[in-house]
């Protein structure tokens, strides 16, 4: 809910009636173009009104009911000064769905997918967000106005979603598949993850539109808690001989793919969107010019990462994708796959371990060599060190070591304690 201004004179019917009767309205300012008035008249109860900037350096002022001047409100026929803000900041909302072309109430559906395409537009998480909302959000929310959400309602969601089953990749047209709900821990944290991951994005959506003067109240889902500790994933990475076993193993248009993951770190889709020309031998870099965050940043390599890059990019045009299939094709979303699971049958890794792994492996066999974790955080394209710390920060056990055999203060043994207290006699 839109938070409730306060205003001596207008608070109270009390201060109100120390105020001069004029044809003028007493102004509060409520938000950037909408004001709140109070007209005191000569006789009987004032009224409240409401001022709406249209633009143009113009207003229009609009009656809104009896103030509680003399009568006790109602919320409907008499109101008190925080129930006309309420009313006022409705009205406001009615007119932004008028000039929108909106005449019906707003559902969940228009706020979100308003939101998408405003994350399609401005943001590199559109995608995500659209199957998500697609899958989890519209189906069961979609229909329902906003203005009518409760907070039980969105709680009941929230929960239901983290016990559904996880959904299986199928064709478009098909039937949605289920996979099998395991009871175990981590199954159970992994599906609250995803579920605390949904419900940021219908927050994102509906705080956009509140913001927008699309909604009067925030308050059923600001009320609305996300699952707690879920976030610290058990981290799976390869060892340097399961490494060596997934690149042999790999299928030969895969294998280039597969190494390229583990020398740089990078992302699937920063690797399938790499041109030849952005490998460069005399730096020993790999520039990413399309990252999550939208932020390029380049890469460096080891001299065993960069003998690899320059030997699959010798003699190709600066242009030319860097990684294609066998048949010439560029890898897009979702093609690294079933070569990745093939992968790791064929090489013996169990558990599996999904193309993101050798990201986390990268990381991981960086962090435990002494990498520093800020050099490994800007090598992974991340802003600060949080992430690597929250992710790969156990992993660092000798750089820690050193730091508190350093640095932490020191007390002396039990003989030289006893020494001090012989002085000290």
């Amino acid at each position: 809910m839109a938070r409730s201004v306060r205003d001596a004179n207008l608070d109270t019917r009390t201060a109100r009636q120390r105020l001069l009767p004029r044809g003028k309205p007493y102004y509060r300012t409520l938000e950037p173009g909408l004001h709140l008035g109070y007209r005191r008249p000569l006789k009987g109860a004032g009224k409240w009104v409401a001022r709406h900037y249209i633009g143009d350096k113009d207003y229009e002022v609009e009656t809104l009911a009896v103030a509680d001047d003399f009568s006790d409100p109602d919320g409907v026929a008499v109101l008190s000064f925080r129930q006309a803000q309420d009313l006022a900041r409705s009205r406001m909302v009615q007119r932004a769905h008028s000039a929108a072309g909106k005449t019906g109430p707003l559902t969940v559906r228009d706020a979100v997918n308003a939101y998408v395409d405003f994350l399609d537009a401005n943001r590199k998480t559109g995608v995500d967000a659209r199957k998500r909302a697609g899958a989890h959000i519209l189906p069961t929310l979609g229909d329902i106005e906003v203005e009518a959400l409760t907070t039980k309602q969105l709680e009941k969601w929230l929960a239901d979603m983290a016990k559904a089953a996880p959904r299986i990749r199928t064709k478009v047209g098909n039937e949605q598949r289920y996979g099998e709900m395991a009871i175990d821990d981590e199954t159970k944290r992994k599906r609250r993850s995803s579920a605390n991951r949904t419900l940021t994005i219908l927050k994102g959506a509906l705080n956009r539109a509140w913001r927008g003067g699309g909604i009067s109240s925030d308050l059923a889902w600001r009320r609305v808690e996300p699952f707690e500790n879920v976030d610290a994933a058990r981290v799976r990475y390869l060892t340097i001989a399961e490494a060596k076993r997934l690149i042999n193993a790999a299928e030969p248009g895969f294998r280039a793919m597969v190494q390229a993951g583990l020398e740089t770190g990078a992302r699937y889709g920063e690797l399938c969107a790499l041109e030849v020309r952005d490998f460069n031998p005399d730096s020993g870099t790999v520039a990413i010019r399309t990252s999550k965050s939208g932020k390029p940043r380049h890469i460096v390599l080891t001299d065993d990462g960069a003998a690899f890059f320059a030997r699959h990019v010798a003699g190709r045009p600066g242009t030319e994708r860097m990684f294609v299939k066998s048949n010439g094709e560029p890898w897009a979303a979702s093609h690294q796959l079933r070569p990745m699971a093939d992968a790791c049958a064929n090489g013996r890794i169990t558990p599996v371990i999904g193309f993101h792994g050798l990201r986390h492996t990268w990381a991981s066999l960086s962090v435990m060599a002494g990498v520093p974790l800020m050099v490994v955080s800007r090598n992974l394209g991340h802003a600060d060190t949080r992430m690597v710390e929250k992710h790969y920060g156990h992993l660092a056990p000798s750089y820690v070591a050193d730091a508190i055999r350093a640095g932490a203060p020191r007390f002396g043994g039990a003989a030289d304690n006893v020494e001090l207290m012989q002085i000290a006699k």
